[in-house]
This record gives structure tokens, C-alpha cells and sequence, in this order.
């Protein structure tokens, strides 16, 4: 599933694959002027000694100096108890216009809107699942089925609706209809919502700059904040069910969608606006009738965006109590019923496949131009052929009560082979597996931990505001050390260190490996094709289902944990490495061949340097993913941030829960900004800023 493919950081998320890259020549100190190398060469060496007396004097303090070796209990910001005081006066304190018939309290309002959103919500439910009325039932599968082959056929062709029929027959057959589609009809209301609210926050930012700076912290933090953080004052406000499951959606959802739309206003080029003007254009005319159709192809990539994020956040809510295939599959792992949870899981991805790729057809259709003196039968054949469709298979279903709902008698499940196959490996690789786990916590991980833990916080924030000097200088520097500082200052140092811990380690083997697999797909037109397809594939994956093969093989351990977040943050360092490396100007390669370099020679000399602005936005994204995972992982018994969150939720913390989602945050953001600054300093070095 695609969670976090817009990053915070605009500097960074906008950079384009080599976009500006000079095709005449090949990047080299060389190309420096003499001075500023000499310059570089000469400061380098300061950077590291000053590295070494930060390390060494932060050795040295911690015997002598208390506050040293751990944050003083004194210097802690009561932050949790602030949060708690302002929402209890929020919730039961403050009344507007007391005394009048207008009285109410922001209690009130949120309910009010909850039951507002409840209505279109129950007409989407009673079309899928529940039915109107005893004699107007739901919509049978087998309409649903053929409808979608018909949207899939007018979108993409015959390939699309063969994916779309039998994308709905498969839920049918596996007896996960009924769950299947209260997912759906939550996503149909949920996705125009997040679309209109981002839609008008795109127009927004693109408009005003005030906004966009007012807002821009705001998405940061939404997008790096782990979803369950946010869910504790969203069941205070608004309560449990399917309606606090879309609010929380439209907060995780909508900042994605709304920078895209802002990116495709701002990228309408100035000569499309000066025509519109001096047609006579009004400022509203100008926006719909000459920037949305201009940056048409880029405003429906935010749709497809919200519908990955609304799926992907709307399995998630079945913790507030959101109904459907993430409530199921959240049941079957609690009991362990893992045959069924990954069939559960498949019938999840099977959605996300079908609304990704149709939305992703809908993006990349052209429009048509019909005969307006045609008939209207004539200019819509497929609005024609799906009313039919839809009379007939009504009344075929009425017929054939297996056509509207299989029974038991018709449907299949593969969970017996599931749990067979989980039987077979806990007998025979048991042993192995066993040796594997144990070897890896006791002489990697639990020691990695370990030094993690006993890091002093005024060595790790020193560091890393060094750093942020380094690469982009004071302003870098106080917001990174500032972010860093943060857990220490709320007291959660202990838990953001197990974080960091869990993340860089997890982050470490996710560049790794993603950066071989890409190298080696990025050889050949043919295999970066084939690797971009399985990304796709796995990226609309739901975050859960990594929780299911490592608790099946590894139990329940930081190493069960590491390796879910590989699973799920892996794909983004594949995807970025191919798109860096494929890339690099042909003529630039040309030159260094003709210049005699080896294949070896040009990937390390030519084609890395140049494609390494791209390959660091892949960790940059591998980080976010990773952190997003943080709070899930906490399903399987990690004891970090979140593990503080999940235990937030449990008691409905509202106050824990949203700063150690802001520690999490404040993690991602810190190198968010380090890695952007790196990635500005590079392509200014390589002429492509």
C-alpha cells in the first residue's frame, strides 16, 4: 500500500530523476573551482574532530555529571498533562453561547458532524452490504462483478475489465464478500471526501503562500505521525464505528492529495496562464477552466494517492471499531488464525489492486469527443449496457440466490493449506529458524539495542545538529537538534532510542538490499520494468499482512518486528534506485566508455554520483515507511514508541498517545531535513540545482 509516497520535505519530494542533469559533461571534483576545493579538503578534517570531542566529552561527563547520562526528571515537560488538560476543557469544559438556546459544546459539533457523515455512509452500505429494506436487498455479487468488468473495459480495455470481474468473483468465491464490501461502500464515501478537502487545500496552497507555510508544518507532521497516534482524540471527539474511521482517514489521507494538486497547479507553465488572461479570464475562470484541465493527468495521481491512503488507513481504523475485511483480519490475528488472516489480507489486496490500477487507467485515459448529433443511446453505449446489465442480473439473482450470495454449499477457502503449510514449517524448519532467530538477537540486535541505549542524549543531539551544520548549515542544525531534543524534553528518551534502534537497523538492511535489487534491475529496459510491476504489487499491500509470515516463522521478538518493517519499506529503495540509475543522461555514459572506463569503473565513477540525489530520497522514503510501521509493530510486543502509542489507545491516553507520535514525527522530519539538505548540496555540486 502506498503510505508515504509524498514526502514532507517539498525540496526533496520535488526533485525530479535527473530532470536538469548537463548531458555534455561528467561531474567531478575537477569541475570545482580550485579555492572551494581547497577549502572543502581543508574543513573537512575539523568536522570530525569536533564529531570526536562531542563523543569524547560526553564519555567523560557521564560519570561526573548526572544530567549527562540521563535528562534531568526536573527539566521534563509536562506535555502529556497539558494535552490531557486542553481536550478534557474542550470536551466537558468550555459551552458556546451558555445560557441561550444555541448552547453547545465542541462535543457536540463532532457528533453532529459524525451523524451528518452517517447518511451518505448508510446509503453506500445498504447499495453493498446490508441492503435497503427485506424485499430491496444489497447488490448482488454477480452485478457487482459485471459492472466492474464494464468500468474496467470503458478505463483500460479488455485487460482491465478481466481484472475487475474477476477481482469481485474471487471475494465472492472465498466467502469474504460481506466483509469485502462494507470495506468497499467505506471507501466510495470516504474517497470523494478526502478528495474535495484536499482539492481545496491544494487550490489553497497554490494560491497563497501564507497558507501554504501555515499549513506545510501541519501535513509534516500528519504524514509522519504513525496513524494510531491521532486515533485516541479522534474516539474522544467524534466515538467509535465506521464514521470516526473516515475522519481519521481524511486527516492521514488528505495531505498527500493536497500537495500533489498544489504541485500540478504550480507546474502549469507561465505561457498556458498568460493565454488564459489574455482570453479575459477571471481569477475563477482561470483556475477551473485553464489550470485543471492543463494539470489534469497530475490532480487524478492525488486521486489515486487518496484512494491507496484511504484503504491503507481505513484497514488500520478497524482498532476504533471500523467495520469490515480490517476488523476480520485484525480478529484472526489476535487468535492466531493466521490461515485465515492471510486470506483475509489477500481479499484486501485484491481492492487495492483493482482501484489502484482503474484509478491509475482513469488518470492516463485521453479524452473523447462524441457526435453531439448522435443519440444519446449512441453517445453512451456503456451506461446502456450497465443498465441492462444491471436489470438482467437482478433479476437473474432473483432466480438463483447463489448468484446474490454463495453459500457454503459454492464457496471455496484455501485457510486449511494456509495453516497446513504454517504446520509443516513449524515441524520441520523450526529448528533452523530457531537458530537463525536466536543467533541474530543475541549477537546483533540485543548488543545494537544496547549501544543505542546507552548513547547520552547530549552526545546524540550534539551529533546531529554537527550534522545538520555540516550539510546545510544553522538553520539545519537548530531545527534538526531541536526535533532530537524533543523525546528527551517529554521523557521519553529510553523509548525513542529503542525507536532508533529498531528503525536504523531495520532501515540499514532495507538500503542494503533494496539497493542491490535495484542495481541489478536497473541493467536492462526489461527488468526495470518487471521490478516497477512486483513494487506496484507489493506497495498495495496492507501493513498488516507483514505482520503475518514473521510471526508464522520468527514469533513474536525485535527481529519478527525488523523484519516486517523490511518487508514493507524495502520497495522505495528498489524503485528509486532504478529511477536514479536509469536516469543518467546516455550521453554522459557514452563518454566515460569512450574515455576507456570499464563497466565497473563508469557505475562507480559516472552513474552513482549522478544518480545518488535520487537513491537518497529512497532512503528518505524507507525511513518514513519504517516509522509508519513503528506503531503496527507494536501489535507484536516491541517495547519503543510504539509500544507507548499502542498503550495510549488501550486507555484512550490522549496525551501519551500524541507526543510519542510527535517523538516519531520529530525522528522523521529531523531526517527528512538532513537528507534534503545532502540531496540540495549535491545536485548543486553536480550543476542540476
Amino acid at each position: 500500500m502506498t503510505h508515504a509516497a509524498t514526502l514532507p520535505n517539498d525540496a526533496v519530494s520535488h526533485a525530479g530523476p535527473g530532470a536538469h542533469r548537463s548531458a555534455t559533461t561528467i561531474p567531478s571534483a575537477a569541475a570545482q573551482p580550485l579555492g572551494e576545493r581547497f577549502r572543502t579538503v581543508r574543513h573537512r578534517p575539523l568536522y570530525w574532530v569536533a564529531a570526536l570531542a562531542i563523543i569524547v566529552l560526553g564519555q567523560f561527563a557521564v560519570g561526573r555529571l548526572d544530567w549527562v547520562a540521563r535528562y534531568p526528571s526536573d527539566w521534563i515537560l509536562p506535555l502529556k498533562d497539558w494535552i490531557d488538560s486542553f481536550f478534557e476543557w474542550l470536551v466537558y469544559g468550555v459551552r458556546f453561547f451558555e445560557g441561550t438556546w444555541l448552547e453547545f459544546t465542541p462535543r457536540d459539533l463532532t457528533r453532529g458532524l459524525s451523524g451528518l457523515l452517517a447518511h451518505p455512509l448508510g446509503l453506500s452500505e445498504s447499495l453493498f452490504f446490508s441492503g435497503f429494506s427485506a424485499h430491496v436487498p444489497a447488490l448482488p455479487w454477480i452485478t457487482v462483478a459485471g459492472l466492474a468488468a464494464l468500468l474496467g473495459h470503458w478505463l483500460g480495455g479488455w485487460r482491465s475489465a478481466l481484472l475487475g470481474g474477476a477481482a469481485f468473483t474471487y471475494l465472492a468465491l472465498f466467502g469474504v464478500w460481506k466483509p469485502s464490501m462494507q470495506t468497499f461502500a467505506l471507501v466510495l464515501v470516504t474517497v470523494p471526501l478526502v478528495f474535495l478537502v484536499g482539492l481545496v487545500a491544494g487550490v489553497l496552497m497554490s494560491k497563497s503562500r501564507h497558507f501554504k507555510s501555515a499549513v506545510t508544518p501541519l501535513f509534516d507532521i500528519l504524514q509522519s505521525m504513525p496513524p494510531f497516534a491521532y486515533l485516541v482524540p479522534i474516539v474522544v471527539l467524534y466515538g467509535v464505528g465506521d464514521v470516526p474511521a473516515m475522519i481519521a482517514t481524511a486527516l492521514f489521507a488528505v495531505p498527500p492529495v493536497a500537495r500533489c494538486i498544489a504541485l500540478g497547479l504550480d507546474s502549469v507553465r507561465h505561457g498556458v496562464l498568460e493565454a488564459g488572461r489574455m482570453m479575459g479570464c477571471t481569477r475563477w475562470q482561470l483556475l477551473w477552466q485553464v489550470q485543471m484541465p492543463a494539470a489534469r493527468s497530475v490532480l487524478l495521481v492525488g486521486l489515486n494517492q487518496g484512494i491507496m491512503q484511504t484503504l491503507a488507513m481505513i484497514v488500520l481504523a478497524a482498532l476504533i471499531g471500523a467495520s469490515g475485511l480490517g476488523s476480520e483480519l485484525l480478529t484472526s490475528l489476535q487468535s492466531l488464525r493466521l490461515g485465515e488472516a492471510l486470506e483475509q489480507g489477500i481479499a484486501i489486496v485484491v481492492i487495492a489492486v483493482v482501484l489502484d490500477r482503474f484509478s491509475r487507467a482513469y488518470a492516463l485515459k485521453q479524452p473523447v469527443y462524441v457526435d453531439t448529433s448522435l443519440s444519446w443511446r449512441r453517445r453512451h453505449p456503456y451506461v446502456v449496457l450497465a443498465l441492462a446489465f444491471l436489470v438482467a442480473s437482478l433479476l437473474l439473482a432473483r432466480v438463483l440466490p447463489d448468484l446474490a450470495l454463495l453459500t457454503d454449499r459454492y464457496s471455496i477457502t484455501s485457510a486449511p493449506y494456509w495453516n497446513a503449510a504454517i504446520d509443516w514449517i513449524n515441524v520441520n524448519l523450526y529448528g533452523s529458524v530457531q537458530v537463525f532467530r536466536n543467533f541474530t538477537l543475541l549477537e546483533i540486535l540485543i548488543p545494537t539495542r544496547n549501544f543505542f541505549q546507552a548513547i547520552p542524549w547530549v552526545t546524540f543531539v550534539g551529533l546531529v545538529a554537527l550534522l545538520g551544520y555540516r550539510l546545510g548549515g544553522w538553520p539545519v542544525a537548530l531545527i534538526a537538534g531541536l526535533l532530537i531534543l524533543f523525546p528527551a524534553a517529554t521523557g521519553l528518551w529510553h523509548e525513542a532510542m529503542t525507536t532508533l534502534y529498531m528503525i536504523g537497523t531495520a532501515a540499514a538492511v532495507c538500503v542494503s538490499v533494496g539497493f542491490v535489487i535495484g542495481l541489478g534491475a536497473s541493467r536492462t529496459a526489461g527488468w526495470s520494468r518487471f521490478a516497477a510491476g512486483v513494487c506496484d504489487f507489493f506497495q498495495t499491500f496492507p501493513s498488516f499482512i507483514y505482520l503475518i509470515p514473521v510471526v508464522m516463522l520468527f514469533k513474536v521478538s525485535d527481529l519478527s518486528a525488523i523484519i516486517a518493517v523490511l518487508l514493507f519499506a524495502v520497495v522505495p529503495m528498489i524503485r528509486y534506485t532504478i529511477l536514479g540509475l536509469r536516469g543518467v543522461p546516455t550521453p554522459i555514459i557514452e563518454a566515460a566508455t569512450q574515455q576507456g572506463a570499464t563497466r565497473l569503473q563508469r557505475l562507480v565513477k559516472v552513474e552513482l554520483p549522478i544518480a545518488l540525489p535520487e537513491i537518497m530520497l529512497g532512503v528518505n522514503q524507507v525511513i518514513f515507511m519504517a516509522l509508519f510501521m513503528v506503531a503496527i509493530t507494536a501489535l507484536i510486543g516491541t517495547q519503543d514508541l510504539g509500544a507507548e502509542i499502542n498503550a495510549a489507545r488501550s486507555g484512550n491516553e490522549i496525551g501519551k498517545a500524541l507526543v510519542a507520535g510527535l517523538c516519531i514525527a520529530f525522528l522523521g522530519i529531523a531526517a527528512d531535513r538532513l537528507i534534503g539538505a545532502w540531496v540540495k548540496r549535491k545536485k548543486a555540486e553536480l550543476g542540476s540545482a
